[in-house]
């Protein structure tokens, strides 16, 4: 096991400030407060099922509305996963997860690549899911996605908006366990980089 896959990190912009600690080969212990309590249930859920230890305290500017939490949080837990995976020497790299909830089926599949890239199919009936803009709930995996520099594919079908957004986190969240999980002593690319 991996002792040294931890960092904490802070970004503060004048509508946010939020700090991140990210233990990627933690046991799924999370303490979670980003005044938005339906997202802080979804990164509780994210940390659960990846086994990721994860800290995350976040001061936005939600009297304004949840954009630039739920934006700043995921550019900043990116950055976190790129800071901690280091050199990448050794990890799988890719991986994928299929998660029911209910009538709800998300499919989600990563590659830590360099490269970023956001597929996302998967349709929310109303506006909000709770405290949280559904437009929302894709800009934040483009957001990480962006400054993890990650290929992530998301596919999700379903009913209730809850539903759909809780699997997809969850799937998610053992896809990268899945893709950080170190297996091996080479670095998987043909370019000799990642």
């Amino acid at each position: 096991m991996v002792n040294n896959r931890i960092v904490t990190l802070t970004r503060k912009t004048s509508e946010t400030d939020i700090e991140i600690t990210l233990n990627i080969d933690g046991s799924g212990k999370s303490n979670i407060d980003t005044g938005l309590k339906f997202f802080d249930h979804m990164l509780t859920s994210f940390s659960k099922h990846g086994f990721f230890d994860l800290d995350v305290k976040v001061i936005g500017d939600i009297e304004v509305d949840d954009h630039h939490t739920v934006e700043d949080t995921g550019l900043l837990l990116g950055k976190c996963f790129k800071e901690a995976l280091g050199d990448k020497i050794g990890i799988n790299r890719m991986g994928y997860s299929m998660v029911p909830m209910d009538e709800a089926l998300a499919t989600v599949a990563v590659d830590i690549s360099g490269r970023n890239y956001t597929v996302f199919k998967a349709d929310f009936e109303y506006q909000y899911i709770g405290d949280v803009n559904s437009q929302n709930i894709k800009h934040f995996f483009e957001s990480f996605a962006n400054t993890s520099l990650m290929n992530i594919n998301i596919n999700c079908e379903g009913e209730n908006d809850h539903h759909i957004c809780e699997a997809i986190f969850k799937s998610l969240a053992r896809a990268l366990n899945s893709a950080t999980e170190i297996t091996h002593d080479q670095l998987l690319s043909t370019k000799g980089k990642l």
